[in-house]
């Protein structure tokens, strides 16, 4: 397929131009275009079976009626808001290359759930994640992985998939920095405090005993001595935490502690790679929650 590398070939009715359609989205990642290309397919098959073979035949009713669709067969929420997105990115660029004349998917609004993250971490939760006597038997390569891989999730705020992409070449530790490549292949440089940068090089010393030779420069490696997966890092942070959790809790922990600590919110959005500051805004109502409990349990006159 022409456009976007890292997407396979989609099959759907022909009129649809999904290879046309996944080559515009160059600003998003490949798991984004996949989906969002497969949502418009799974549409497409749907409307195909109620006689419709093109986009331009698509109504605003039958855009309601799938949403309606949808909601019978009791999927959630977010993942409807998510397929209707996708729908609305779709005709947007049909409207724009002509593939139809009209928008079936204006006015279509689909709530998109609560949208709450996950919980945040407290000092103590955090302490014992990043402070916690070794297991019995134990190998020491796995306990200096896991204590960088989680020293800088949380000392950085990288995402999981960003972590597990790491390479050596994208270490500055004479500087405190990594260079990461994030959602739409946008990189950026995060400082590193202390704590991770004496993980890592406590783990550099030892990575070449756990990596096979066939896996390159990646920085991480997990039990089979291939590149550490996200579901790797899942079972990482179940071993270690004291609560359950998730592995991206960490990065919402790392936002709302800096929030916390008075830290700017253009900063964390650099930070954290987000292209709209009113993702970052989420964690301001996280902030302003805990400092609301904080003023209830210790004011003496709340």
């Amino acid at each position: 397929m022409g456009g976007a590398a890292g997407v396979g070939v989609f099959d759907a009715p022909e009129h649809w131009a999904l290879d046309a359609f996944a080559g515009s989205l160059t600003s998003l990642s490949a798991r984004t275009i996949e989906a969002y290309v497969t949502d418009v397919r799974i549409f497409a098959e749907w409307t195909a079976r109620g006689g419709i073979e093109s986009p331009e035949e698509v109504t605003r009713t039958n855009v309601r009626r799938y949403v309606a669709f949808l909601t019978t067969r009791q999927y959630a929420r977010r993942s409807i808001a998510r397929k209707a997105a996708a729908l609305r990115r779709y005709f947007r660029w049909a409207i724009r290359t002509g593939v139809v004349t009209a928008d079936p998917t204006v006015g279509i609004q689909v709530a998109g759930g609560s949208g709450r993250l996950p919980r945040v971490l407290d000092r103590r939760e955090m302490d014992h994640l990043l402070d916690s006597a070794p297991l019995v038997d134990e190998p020491e390569w796995r306990r200096r992985r896991d204590d960088a891989v989680l020293e800088v999730m949380y000392g950085s705020g990288i995402r999981v998939s960003e972590l597990c992409s790491l390479d050596l070449g994208c270490l500055d530790l004479d500087r405190s920095a990594i260079v990461v490549w994030g959602k739409g292949s946008k990189e950026r440089r995060v400082p590193l405090g202390e704590p991770s940068v004496a993980a890592l090089r406590a783990w550099l010393d030892i990575r070449r005993e756990a990596l096979a030779d066939d896996q390159g420069d990646a920085l991480f490696a997990n039990e089979r001595g291939r590149r550490l997966t996200p579901r790797d890092v899942r079972r990482l942070v179940d071993r270690r935490s004291s609560v359950p959790t998730h592995p991206h809790a960490l990065r919402h922990t790392f936002a709302t502690h800096l929030l916390d600590g008075g830290a700017d919110l253009r900063a964390v959005q650099d930070l954290l790679g987000h292209a709209d500051v009113a993702t970052t805004q989420r964690y301001t109502h996280v902030s302003r929650e805990r400092l609301k409990s904080a003023y209830l349990q210790s004011h003496p006159r709340a």
